[in-house]
């Protein structure tokens, strides 16, 4: 299924916050094949993932993080942020699956 999605990171289990993932951003302005690594900090600020993707000549970078939070209803989510191109999104299951472990990437715009 993940051959033909865009926008969606692709985890090796259903505990996302402990699991490595690969996945896709594609934007008008870029498409950008990453991967999400665990990453554990005592710093209660501090991402649950470092994301990677790579430079043009194939060069790996970190690129961003993922955040674990909680949502209104008391719920865990996630939250990616790439900085160098702005781009923010929360992390969801896409319609009519119910595969945990892949999750789309649903951008959002920060407040002014």
């Amino acid at each position: 299924m993940t051959n033909k999605l865009t926008n969606f990171i692709q985890f090796e289990s259903d505990d996302i916050a402990n699991a490595k993932g690969n996945g896709r951003i594609s934007t008008l302005t870029h498409d950008i094949e990453i991967s999400a690594v665990p990453f554990h900090s005592n710093n209660e600020k501090a991402p649950t993932h470092r994301v990677f993707g790579k430079s043009p000549k194939g060069y790996e970078l970190e690129v961003g993080g993922l955040w674990q939070g909680t949502n209104t209803n008391g719920e865990t989510k996630f939250t990616l942020s790439i900085k160098e191109i702005k781009f923010n999104a929360n992390l969801g299951r896409f319609a009519n699956q119910d595969d945990h472990s892949l999750q789309a990437i649903i951008p959002w715009q920060p407040k002014e």
